[in-house]
């Protein structure tokens, strides 16, 4: 019976031991009323958008999709040397460093102190009545601790810091895929003003050329001058357009060179010669809901900050709790002449247990913890709400932009067709030169609308891209080699 009794009462002291040991405060789980858990979060994203996209998952490097080396180059280059991603960088070492002070503070400490100082030390201290006399006093020690976690609230603030490193380092990135992104838009963006630069030098061109022919007509007794002037006027109105086009070009470039932290004389001549919008000849791959919220690192973020802000009620729930730490301490003090001597030793070892009560704001600080929390998980879910508005607005101004373009193609064929048999009737006197003035007119509009229109579902491609969180989990990871950076500043891209 009574063996009994004392396995009973063993059971219960280590049950005790095991409750003192876990942390205080709540255990994170994501909320169940999170609004990553809604059907709509989980569902598919593709809802009568056709074949222009289509279920696959969104490939990690999905600028390859367009198959420009150029591209590649530009993109890997600012991945190296970009400014906002060098920050970022010096954010996640802090980061990490900051995880690492919180491991530290656990487990034993220790310190060291020597002092040494010409003293009159008071005489009814030691209960005497006469003075004593001045003399030089030393003082040597070295104590060593543990601090006992019975409650958790390092082990909280260690969790605390690992979430926030965690965040911090989707947060790093978010700034890759936002520079990825951005370089590719640059890219695009020069592309297709040199693009839409070169379709007017070619309307311009066949204007002179109309412009020329009106006037042979006029001198040959087969036209008149106001047809020569509304020519001439086509030719300058025309002319007019290209300075526009040049600048955007120039914009473009410009912004490229700062993504890659260049000079804009150091960009490739591959990028200055491109002309052509880059396209992707093919059913752009999305993933789905659950796919997306998985991906977005934005998203990742937010539920790493609240992941953090929970282990931060434990913190401050454990600030209740009284804290336990076992030490030992030895050394010398006394006069300097006698240190060393018996007289002069010290040393002691035991338990030191200090507990503030709750006063002074502490349950506040809970209750502070505790909302924090809260407001990060609003924070999340709004966060994974505006990740759905983006993805979805993205794809409908992708499939409604992809539209124009292809009835827009349609027109350039028709006005092509027209243009061409308005042109040979003039030529042969029988139709107007109004006639083949404005078909040609019609068809310089519908061909600058077309150049226009590629540039806008290229730019859309790169914001669905970026909506759907491509691009963070490729392999380069997000550093900065300073030795090189130098040099690339004034060298081109490799």
């Amino acid at each position: 019976m009574k063996s009994r009794r004392a396995l009973t009462t063993l059971s219960a002291l280590l049950a005790l031991g095991v409750a003192a040991c876990a942390p205080v405060g709540p255990n994170y789980r994501l909320p169940a009323e999170a609004a990553l858990n809604t059907p709509d979060a989980q569902g598919p994203l593709i809802r009568g958008h056709g074949g222009e996209v289509s279920g696959e998952p969104v490939p990690a490097a999905w600028w390859h999709l367009y198959d420009d080396p150029v591209l590649n180059q530009l993109i890997v280059a600012a991945l190296r040397s970009n400014t906002d991603l060098r920050v970022a960088a010096a954010n996640l070492a802090r980061s990490r460093a900051q995880v690492s002070e919180a491991e530290a503070a656990p487990g034993f400490g220790g310190s060291a102190s020597a002092a040494v100082q010409r003293a009159q030390e008071s005489g009814e201290a030691f209960l005497l009545t006469e003075k004593v006399p001045v003399t030089n006093i030393g003082d040597f020690g070295l104590s060593v601790s543990y601090q006992f976690d019975l409650f958790g609230t390092l082990r909280r603030g260690i969790e605390a810091a690992r979430a926030e490193d965690e965040s911090v380092e989707a947060a790093a990135d978010v700034a890759r895929i936002t520079i990825v992104a951005d370089v590719a838009r640059a890219y695009i963006e020069s592309c297709s003003a040199a693009d839409d630069a070169n379709i007017a030098r070619h309307a311009l061109a066949l204007q002179q050329q109309s412009a020329q022919l009106t006037e042979r007509l006029r001198l040959a007794g087969r036209g008149n001058q106001p047809d020569v002037t509304r020519s001439q006027t086509q030719v300058q109105t025309v002319s007019a357009e290209i300075p526009r086009f040049e600048a955007r070009q120039q914009a473009a470039q410009y912004r490229l060179a700062m993504l890659l932290a260049i000079s804009p004389e150091a960009l490739p001549a591959s990028v200055l010669a491109c002309s052509r919008t880059p396209r992707i000849r093919q059913s752009l791959p999305v993933g789905d809901g659950a796919a997306l919220l998985k991906r977005r690192p934005d998203i990742r973020e937010a539920e790493r900050r609240l992941a953090a802000a929970t282990a931060r009620i434990g913190v401050a729930t454990g600030e209740l709790f009284p804290s336990v730490s076992f030490g030992a301490s030895a050394g010398l003090t006394g006069a300097l002449a006698d240190i060393g001597s018996p007289a002069t030793q010290r040393w002691g070892f035991g338990p030191l247990i200090s507990w503030n009560f709750p006063a002074h704001g502490a349950r506040q600080r809970v209750q502070e913890a505790q909302a924090g929390a809260q407001a990060e998980l609003a924070r999340f879910d709004g966060v994974v709400l505006n990740a759905l508005r983006e993805t979805r607005t993205s794809l409908s101004a992708y499939a409604a932009d992809l539209a124009r373009l292809q009835a827009l193609k349609g027109a350039r064929t028709s006005a092509a067709r027209s243009a061409e048999e308005t042109h040979r009737l003039y030529i042969a006197g029988r139709d107007s030169f109004l006639s083949d003035l404005d078909a040609s007119r019609t068809l310089t509009s519908v061909d600058a609308q077309v150049a226009q229109a590629e540039g806008v579902v290229a730019q859309d491609q790169v914001t669905l891209f970026l909506a759907l969180g491509g691009g963070w989990d490729d392999d380069t990871p997000v550093s900065v080699d300073k030795t090189d950076h130098a040099r690339r500043q004034n060298a081109a891209v490799p």
